[in-house]
């Protein structure tokens, strides 16, 4: 026979392991014996904990009279529930039937409170009934101040508690602030409940680690961590969930690892937040293990596991793995989750499968914006036109509004590729009109298309008004006006960058150095390498990388060398730009040496590469290695030859005289030969003096590139060297008919910072007469040592002593004398032309470097030509 004193902690001890059954069968007991009346407080209690809320409602409702205690029980078996509505209504209910609230009931009803009007009218009620002193109900006060993003009234009420709060309150402050972003003052709270003397518990370190991560603060999570440790609470696993999430985040991977490890058992939030850091952090292949770890475990993966494991199978190249992954989702009907149609989308679409993306995005039944941006974003392996299709339906299905900067800057980058001005502007009237052209993804993207559309003016237009500081919309501008040839106003714009205070990234220093080469800058390009320096990039792949190129393009290859030498990683970029570099500046051999050990070292060659190995070998004349490796780059590296591997061999067999051997080549090629071919072809018919070669070349080029002088030019001078001067005149005839205009040649030599300037004849520069003496000067030292003009180097129909003084004054021979009166003793000289060099100057030159001890660097519109001791780098092969 139970006695009374026995049923209260029995209904407690069927309550907690909900034994629904034995349960009822003591109320059918306390029913027939008439005691019931004494328990229905506890039966509501015990129907709430087996989550029957109706037969706690139903208790309720058979008390004629319920008391505050009553009305307290209902409302937390509502709020137990699930029920928050029903809650705040039962407390609603409660005030009108004039009951009192108690601690108990007001924290239930502010966890329910649905906005934070009715929490205000319940801190109100609070304060009215004093029970706001009660550091249950400020507690709750904290955290649903908190939970409405009003972090400050949650710290005004913990202040209020005047020395009263307990381990729960500080960590109800410490999740406020957490919960709204505010993770270094959540930071500080800690630090302050510490230095009170109350103990962190399991809850509270997990919080303070949470803010850590969220303030990216690694060196107080190790501090946090520590104390973690010293106080027991290392396996608990809320706190080593939350450090394993830390460390992840924040890039230690094998600090996480090692948490991880100590786990006395993870659950599925352990592996989830350790597999998600390491697809964060590019370990992908390490997430597929963890992923297949985690399988052998017996823990079934959830929808966020399957997500990210997706995108690690992405990263990897794992298709098939993914696929698995697909069939897995499919068995457990997990494939329709939108998380998981964008990872299937993304991982579709980069195997190049993209009719299983788009049956994956169709059959998604919600389609909201995140799908469609994987699908619009995968820019559909090139086919960008389907991307603006795709564009157009999201808008057409109504999704206009929920348009982000995401979208625009998917559609942008598609825009860009098509060169497609006209949407340009369309996107660009699109992200005033949504408040977007602010972000910097979408005014990048603008920047981008306009540039690439061949409209600088208006990326310019764009950047300059709404450029807010932004040291990505800086990179992107620079490198549109590097791109575009105006490398000069790149230079000043990053100057101008610097003067605003902003600190240069890898990025923009890169592009910087692209325009230095492509000035040929070579002291900007030093004083970028020192900004490089400076700031711990030299690193940088992609600076390293430019920096290569820059120095190889600037003249000096021996930096180059060095800059190549001290790549950390040298991927097929880093090799292509050393090779290349060597094949311009004459090192053919070594070039050839550096690409075989590259392929020793394994790397790849791509089609780049190869060009610059084809490169080398015109440079060099070694026509038999560039046949061999001409034919052999499809079956030995799985290269499909180019266009441009096509016009760089037979500009090579040109160069040589195997003019036949060219046209056959011409004639064999699986495209209609490009301005390129023909360019190459008319170049070699003016060295070996072949008219009609040069004749059946300029009437392609002049179809293909009628605006330019060059093709009216050289075959003019083919004619000349051939002595048919009546030819030479009707070209002449025929330009001045068409208003093309010869282009002048020029050079230029650069001194502190400043660019000279020389035409042929210049005396427009304020040395002129010091110039001309040292042109003198020289001419009597040449004389004296062999040197004689080689007058059919002028084509000009003119007697030879006038053909002498036009070859004395070329533009390049003035850029030397200049250098020479400018520089120090010793110093080298880099001269730029616009045009090839002239036989007569390249001798000339060779004169010169010999006479005054001084390395002299040309460069020409081919290549460079480094000129000591009487010699030069080409060996007079050019």
């Amino acid at each position: 026979m139970r006695t009374s004193e026995s049923i209260g902690p029995l209904f407690a001890r069927y309550g907690l392991s909900r034994s629904v059954r034995t349960g009822a069968h003591l109320h059918a007991y306390l029913l027939k014996s008439g005691l019931v009346v004494a328990f229905r407080n506890h039966l509501i209690s015990f129907y709430s904990r087996c989550r029957y809320p109706r037969s706690a409602r139903a208790v309720f409702d058979e008390i004629p009279d319920p008391c505050h205690v009553s009305w307290s029980s209902l409302v937390t078996a509502y709020s137990n529930n699930a029920l928050p509505r029903e809650a705040v209504g039962a407390f609603r209910a409660m005030r009108a039937h004039g009951a009192r609230c108690n601690e108990f009931a007001l924290p239930v009803v502010l966890k329910c409170a649905p906005d934070a009007r009715l929490g205000a009218q319940v801190h109100a009620l609070a304060v009215c009934t004093a029970l706001v002193e009660d550091v249950f109900v400020a507690n709750a006060l904290v955290a649903m101040y908190g939970g409405f993003g009003m972090p400050d009234e949650a710290r005004r009420m913990f202040d209020e508690a005047g020395g009263g709060q307990n381990a729960v309150s500080w960590n109800g402050m410490m999740s406020a602030y957490v919960k709204n972003d505010r993770c270094e003052d959540a930071l500080e709270v800690f630090r302050e409940m510490v230095w009170s003397g109350v103990r962190p518990n399991e809850f509270g370190f997990s919080c303070v680690v949470n803010a850590c991560t969220g303030s990216r603060d690694l060196e107080a999570g190790r501090q946090v961590h520590a104390m973690v440790v010293r106080r027991g609470y290392a396996e608990d696993v809320f706190t080593a969930n939350a450090l394993v999430d830390m460390y992840s985040k924040m890039g230690d991977i094998e600090m996480a690892a090692v948490v991880f490890e100590k786990m006395p058992e993870a659950d599925v939030v352990s592996w989830n937040a350790f597999i998600s850091g390491c697809v964060i952090h590019g370990h992908d292949h390490r997430a597929l293990e963890l992923l297949l770890q985690m399988k052998s475990s017996g823990l079934v993966p959830n929808v966020h596991t399957l997500s990210t494991a997706l995108k690690a199978c992405a990263g990897a190249g794992a298709f098939d793995l993914g696929r698995q992954i697909h069939g897995f989702m499919i068995k457990s009907n997990a494939d329709s989750d939108n998380y998981i149609g964008v990872g299937l989308v993304d991982i579709y679409s980069k195997d190049g499968c993209l009719d299983d993306a788009r049956k994956v995005f169709d059959f998604m039944s919600q389609r909201d914006l995140i799908l469609w941006n994987a699908l619009i974003g995968c820019s559909h392996g090139g086919q960008y036109a389907e991307v603006l299709s795709l564009f157009c339906r999201m808008r057409n299905e109504g999704l206009a509004l929920d348009i982000n900067r995401t979208t625009l800057a998917a559609v942008l980058k598609s825009i860009a590729s098509l060169e497609a001005i006209c949407h340009t502007r369309q996107i660009h009237a699109l992200a005033v009109k949504m408040g977007l052209l602010s972000d910097s993804h979408v005014l990048n993207g603008l920047i981008d298309s306009y540039w690439k559309c061949d409209h600088l003016i208006e990326a310019y237009r764009v950047f300059q008004e709404r450029c807010s500081d932004d040291i990505i919309s800086f990179t992107s501008m620079i490198t549109a006006l590097s791109q575009c040839d105006h490398s000069e106003d790149a230079i000043k714009l990053f100057v101008q960058m610097l003067r605003k205070g902003l600190e240069p990234d890898p990025f923009v220093l890169s592009s910087l150095l692209n325009a230095c080469a492509s000035l040929s800058a070579f002291e900007q390009g030093k004083q970028v390498h020192t900004h490089l320096i400076k700031r711990w990039f030299i690193s940088d792949v992609f600076a390293g990388n430019a920096l290569v190129y820059t120095y190889a393009k600037c003249g000096s290859i021996e930096d180059a060398d060095i800059a190549f030498s001290g790549l950390p990683e040298r991927g097929v970029v880093s090799w292509s730009a050393m090779i290349g570099g060597l094949a311009q500046h004459g090192h053919g051999k070594r070039a050839l040496e550096l690409f075989h050990k590259m392929l020793d070292e394994g790397v790849s060659p791509n089609h780049i590469t190869m060009t610059s190995v084809l490169s080398a070998c015109n440079h060099a004349g070694l026509v038999d290695e560039a046949k061999r490796y001409f034919d052999s780059m499809k079956k030995m590296f799985g290269i499909d030859r180019t266009e441009e591997h096509y016009a760089c061999m037979i500009d090579l067999l040109g160069r040589a005289g195997k003019l036949e051997d060219a046209m056959k080549l011409v004639n064999s090629m699986p495209f209609q030969p490009n301005a390129a071919v023909w360019g190459a072809l008319l170049g070699a018919s003016r060295v070996h003096k072949d008219p009609e070669l040069a004749r059946m070349a300029a009437e392609k080029l002049f179809i293909l590139e009628p605006e330019k002088s060059g093709t009216h030019v050289l075959l003019a001078n083919t004619y000349a060297s051939a002595g048919m001067w009546d030819e030479v005149s009707n070209v002449r005839k025929l330009m001045k008919e068409n208003k093309v205009r010869k282009e002048p040649a020029m050079s230029w030599v650069e001194m502190k910072d400043k660019v000279h300037t020389f035409i042929v004849g210049d005396k427009s520069h304020p040395r002129t007469q010091d110039i001309y003496r040292k042109l003198d000067e020289l001419g009597d030292l040449m004389s004296k040592a062999g040197y004689a003009p080689n007058v059919e180097a002028d084509l000009h129909d003119v007697d030879r002593s006038e053909k002498e003084l036009l070859l004395s004054h070329h533009s390049e021979r003035l850029a030397v004398a200049f250098a020479l009166i400018s520089t120090p003793a010793g110093a080298p000289i880099r001269v730029k032309k616009n045009l090839r060099i002239c036989r007569d100057c390249h001798v000339a030159i060779k004169f010169i470097s010999q006479i005054v001890s001084r390395e002299i660097i040309v460069r020409d519109i081919n290549r460079f030509h480094h000129f000591k001791d009487g010699t030069c780098s080409c060996g007079d092969y050019w």
